[in-house]
Parts: C-alpha cells; structure tokens; sequence
C-alpha cells in the first residue's frame, strides 16, 4: 500500500492521483477545517463525495465527530453510504479514556460491516487490541511517539511481529509525519502505509542534487545543439 495522502485538498489529490503515487486518502476535521470545509455535515458529505469519486476504488478514511456510541454508529453508517469506498476513522478510546469506542470498532466491522480505521494511538499495545476487537487499519501516530521521546520504529517493529504472530489481518497505519525520511524509515520498520502530507510527498520526489543533474544535462544538451 505504502502512501496514504493525509489531506482534504482537491487539488493536492488529483495533483498526486494522477502520478500514480497514492493509494488512499485519509481526513480528520481539523484537516478538513483548514481546508475551509464548512456547512457542518452536509459540507463534509459534499467533500467526501468528491475525493471518494476522484480516487475510487481506493479507499477514503472519514473521522467521526462524536465521541457518543450511538451517534458514532449512526455517523459511521450514514458516511459509508456516501461512496463504496469510504471507511469510518474511531479513536481508540474518549477523550476521557472512554472505552465505549472498542464496542463501536468491534461493532462496525462484525456486525455493520463497515471498515474501520482505528486511530489516535501511541503504542503497539493499543493497536494490538484495536487489532484484537476487527479494525481493518490500525493508526499509530509516529511522529507523537517520537515527540514523547520514544523510538516509534521500535513501536511499529513490535506491532508488525505481534499481528503476524497472532494472525490478525489489520494493516498498520503511520502517521503524524514531521519529517520526509520518516515515510521510509516507518515502512521499512513494519507499516504497511504511512498517512502523508503534499509537501512530504513533494520533499521524497524533488532533491536539490538531482535538480543540478538535471540542469547540467539540459545546459549539455543546449551547447551540442549549438555545435
């Protein structure tokens, strides 16, 4: 899988779409908030619609804006519907520590049928449970975990050879990118797909060296044409 596009932006995920590059999308609502989405549901729902259209058959990952379980199930039932594609993003537990969200993610995927990307974790022992209760994705936020002063190449190494040890089929989700070479760094560490901003997918492509190679040839190519 390796690169999720984490962003609400149009033009960014056409712009990388047509590369090739991405294979899914991912959104929360601060992103979609910067992005200047608003009319509350109906104004998500118009965006979702979009990018799901744009990027079908892969997959959308929407962010619920409930913390109550039944308005949480409804939300997710109610954004499946707008595209196939679309999957429901649950935070492994409430702001408070809550659990009643391990009974929504348990829930959409066995009952509902709904895919899940469990998300907002800072351990591999949370997205081991997450992994336990049917997630289909399971998030860990890298860069948090590296602002926290510990190694989430460690973490993501224990989670990969944890959920192939028990046979449990979740897909490993980085994100909270801050740096370009943590894209690699967090894939070769185990993650399946790492969540990344434009500008990151941008700073793996363009390198200043190759900028100057690039030059040197075009000046070359100019000065035979001349001769």
């Amino acid at each position: 899988m390796a690169i999720f596009i984490d962003t609400g932006n149009l033009l960014e995920i056409e712009k990388y779409h047509k590369m090739g590059i991405i294979r899914g999308v991912t959104t929360n609502p601060s992103i979609l908030l910067s992005e200047g989405v608003t009319g509350g549901v109906n104004g998500i729902k118009e965006r979702m619609q979009q990018i799901a259209e744009m990027i079908d058959p892969l997959p959308l990952s929407v962010e619920v804006t409930s913390n109550d379980k039944v308005e949480m199930i409804e939300q997710s039932e109610r954004f499946s519907e707008w595209a196939s594609n679309i999957n429901v993003k649950i935070t492994i537990h409430g702001p408070e520590g809550e659990l009643v969200n391990m009974e929504v993610i348990h829930e959409l995927e066995k009952q509902k049928n709904i895919r899940v990307n469990a998300t907002a974790m800072m351990s591999a022992q949370q997205c081991l449970i997450a992994a336990m209760a049917g997630a289909t994705w399971v998030s860990i936020f890298g860069g948090r975990v590296n602002d926290m002063g510990y190694n989430s190449s460690t973490e993501i190494t224990k989670l990969r050879n944890l959920l192939d040890k028990f046979n449990l089929s979740s897909q490993i989700i980085v994100g909270s990118t801050r740096e370009t070479f943590n894209i690699t760094d967090w894939l070769e560490a185990g993650a399946d797909i790492v969540t990344v901003q434009p500008k990151f997918i941008g700073g793996m492509i363009v390198h200043p060296y190759t900028k100057e190679t690039v030059q040197m040839f075009l000046r070359d190519a100019a000065s035979g044409e001349k001769k």
